[in-house]
């Protein structure tokens, strides 16, 4: 069964930076793809950024584009999130969700999720 532990959130002030891990366990494949998810309250999950584990290609959502990196370290099994020149706007749980069918990266709809860490940006 695969287990997707976030970290790294926290409370920061705006144009500050925060850097979320994720260490996933029971991952039994090489073939997966992996991502971050937000959500506040009232408004949609949005998908920030997602990965392949076999690839250097990273895709981001507009609204984090120029400020936040996901990368990998498929040694750990672990993901991170970069994010830098934080808004008030990013405030909002965090995800790491991955999913071994290549077919589910581009959309919101994965299979494992974790617990989420919060993340608070103050003006």
């Amino acid at each position: 069964q695969v287990q997707l532990v976030e970290s790294g959130g926290g409370s920061v002030q705006a144009g500050g930076s925060l850097r979320l891990s994720c260490a996933a366990s029971g991952v039994t494949s090489s073939r997966y793809c992996m991502a971050w998810f937000r959500q506040s309250p009232g408004k949609e999950r949005e998908r920030v950024a997602w990965i392949f584990s076999l690839g250097a290609s990273s895709y981001y959502a507009d609204s984090v584009k120029g400020r936040f990196t996901i990368s990998q370290d498929n040694a750990k099994s672990s993901l991170y999130l970069q994010m830098n020149n934080l808004k008030p706007e990013d405030t909002a749980m965090y995800y790491c969700a991955a999913d071994f069918n290549f077919l589910q990266c581009d959309t919101d709809d994965y299979n494992y999720w974790g617990q989420g860490t919060r993340v608070t940006v103050s003006s």
